[in-house]
């Protein structure tokens, strides 16, 4: 990023491109794709205004989902309230860990994937944001203190919980299957 402050236009490409895939998820796993769209272009668009101003006090990437968490919730404040995702979005851009999986361990893949997505939709926002910040954008807990403007403990807390509600939906989900 500093290098794109400084003028170098092949700098903010390669932010682009190393920064897109997992950006564009967080909104999309939080907003439908028309939605999300939008965010994403804007918070891209802030990045591009805020070139000059940007001050390294943390890494590009928390300074990014910083940029796109304030810009989510302004969104919901807007709209008064946050819409629940419940649909599939289809196959997270990681190759699975089947080399060539069988067409049945593709829909058992495609359902879990569903499954799980709507279970972390239906996270209270704070834990789903955490979640999302960690496992999403790989941020660590410090980042994401930092990008929700709290405490490390606080967003420990709140990544627990939200894992385990997530693994208490999912054994509730195995014993009721």
């Amino acid at each position: 990023m500093l290098r794109y402050a400084a003028g170098d236009p092949d700098a903010f490409h390669k932010l682009y491109e190393r920064h897109r895939g997992g950006l564009y998820r967080y909104f999309l796993r939080q907003s439908d794709p028309s939605v999300a769209e939008e965010l994403f272009q804007d918070v891209w668009a802030r990045v591009i205004q805020g070139r000059k101003r940007y001050r390294p006090r943390a890494a590009f990437k928390t300074w990014l989902y910083t940029l796109a968490r304030n810009r989510l919730v302004d969104h919901w404040r807007r709209e008064g309230s946050r819409p629940v995702n419940d649909r599939d979005n289809g196959f997270p851009e990681e190759a699975t860990p089947d080399e060539n999986p069988g067409p049945q361990r593709l829909v058992d893949l495609r359902d879990c994937i569903e499954q799980l997505l709507q279970l972390v939709a239906g996270l209270p926002d704070v834990q789903r944001q955490t979640f999302l910040l960690r496992h999403e954008a790989g941020l660590s807990l410090s980042e994401i203190a930092i990008a929700m403007s709290t405490g490390a403990e606080t967003a420990k807390s709140r990544l627990r919980y939200a894992m385990e509600r997530l693994r208490a939906a999912i054994a509730k989900e195995c014993l009721e299957g």
